[in-house]
């Protein structure tokens, strides 16, 4: 039986022995690290992502409020115009059917009437369009 005393061949089996579990416990150290990392990107991601959605639904609600309030101000003046158109109508027919009863043939207005009643009714039927339009 030979025994071996020299120095370096113990020296190199400790540093062996020594380097394994240092490297062992980096390794694991690294590992931990990058799935600490994965893990931390895609919980922030998902954060990210809630709070994009929040801002956009309060973004799209803001702006749905406001095109209501556009809407209902717009709707309410085209009635106004209607309204109005109507009762102009109404004070032309009652003018005409007066023109007509005091029509002599000396004077006869009522083509004017007619044609000025043909342009509020034209008036009143666009205004009508545009408020089903809006609808």
């Amino acid at each position: 039986m030979q025994t071996n005393t020299d120095p370096s061949s113990a020296y190199q089996n400790r540093t062996s022995r020594g380097k394994s579990p240092s490297a062992m416990l980096v390794l694991i150290i690294w590992v931990l690290l990058v799935a600490a990392g994965i893990t931390s990107a895609y919980l922030y991601s998902n954060h990210m992502k809630q709070e994009m959605v929040r801002q956009i639904q309060a973004d799209t609600h803001k702006q749905m409020n406001e095109l209501k309030q556009s809407y209902e101000a717009r709707f309410a003046e085209l009635s106004g115009e209607v309204k109005e158109l109507e009762g102009k109508v109404q004070s032309f027919n009652e003018l005409l059917t007066f023109t007509k009863d005091n029509a002599t043939s000396k004077t006869d207005n009522s083509n004017k009437l007619y044609t000025q009643l043909n342009e509020v009714k034209k008036q009143l039927s666009e205004l009508q369009r545009k408020m089903d339009l809006l609808k």
